[in-house]
């Protein structure tokens, strides 16, 4: 051994060096062709170091809950997807109405068509056991998700300016606290 060697005559660090050593390298056996003097068990042949396991690959993730068909599978696809199909056909309907103008008020319906088919949603989610792609996550969250959404939007709906179909006095009094 030299000098330079953990646990050689005159290195400082001593014998318990070579298992330090061994320890931070997170091999749990000894270098190879150590002895049982220098922290080996036993004399006798090196024991390979321990190796992890190779990571494995996620092929697949569980379907949410509800996320079956909502039709038989021998259905056209369009027909198995009818809660989704739904719900984005009354959302483009009222971006439809926003983007048209047909009328005064269109922006403020339109709008309003886009958080009724969020509410649309929630209910098919609940209700229905098999919802197809519209089941995104849990029921619960889903629920929790499109029904706020669904609802903030129809809220504001109904508060946009000029002429507001729906008054609220201390939201009010807090804009104008606010913007003066």
């Amino acid at each position: 051994m030299t000098s330079g060697t953990p646990g050689a005559p005159g290195n400082p660090a001593g014998a318990d060096a070579a298992t330090d050593d061994a320890a931070a390298s997170g091999t749990p056996y000894p270098a190879e062709g150590a002895t049982a003097a220098e922290g080996g068990a036993e004399a006798g042949p090196p024991r390979a170091p321990w190796k992890r396991p190779a990571p494995s690959l996620t092929t697949d993730t569980a379907r949410p809950e509800g996320g079956g068909r909502a039709a038989p599978g021998d259905a056209p696809a369009p027909a198995r997807q009818w809660p989704l199909l739904t719900v984005l056909g009354l959302a483009g309907l009222g971006l439809v109405v926003v983007g048209t103008d047909p009328f005064p008020q269109a922006f403020r319906v339109g709008v309003m068509l886009v958080g009724a088919a969020l509410l649309l949603g929630a209910v098919l989610r609940q209700v229905l056991p098999s919802v197809g792609m519209l089941a995104v996550r849990s029921r619960f969250t889903d629920l929790i998700t499109y029904g706020v959404m669904g609802a903030l939007i129809v809220f504001l709906a109904l508060m946009v300016q000029p002429g507001p179909w729906l008054r609220i006095p201390f939201l009010e009094d807090v804009l104008h606290l606010t913007v003066t």
